[in-house]
């Protein structure tokens, strides 16, 4: 059974930093593009980061400088590093991968057919 399963949100004051981890079981991250998605109450999923199957990195503009994505192969898991979180990052972040997405087109959610079920990330001011 292939399976996305994220963990590391919790409750982070405005300034702080959280890693965000995505495992997979059932199948090799690393022969999928590998994104984070995240959707704040009352908006739409926006994509945040991902790294593609040649190891490829892109990070939204509105993230870029404070969160970055990287592999750990051995453990079949993709992070993302936050820091100086603001209260705009709060939201539900999920992780999605899939092998077939066309090049520049990581951050389209449609793209994707393997989903974790998300993990809350609150920020306070």
């Amino acid at each position: 059974q292939l399976r996305l399963v994220e963990s590391g949100g919790d409750l982070v004051q405005s300034g702080g930093s959280l890693r965000l981890s995505c495992t997979a079981s059932g199948f090799t991250l690393s022969d999928n593009t590998v994104a984070w998605f995240r959707q704040a109450p009352g908006k739409e999923r926006e994509g945040v980061s991902y790294t593609d199957k040649n190891h490829g990195e892109f990070v939204n503009t509105d993230v870029k400088g404070r969160f970055t994505i990287a592999r750990d192969n051995a453990k079949n898991t993709v992070y993302l590093q936050m820091n100086n979180l603001k209260p705009e990052d709060t939201g539900v972040y999920s992780c999605a991968a899939d092998q077939d997405i066309p090049f520049g087109w990581g951050l389209v959610a449609s793209y994707y057919n393997h989903w974790g079920q998300g993990t809350q990330v609150p920020v306070s001011s």
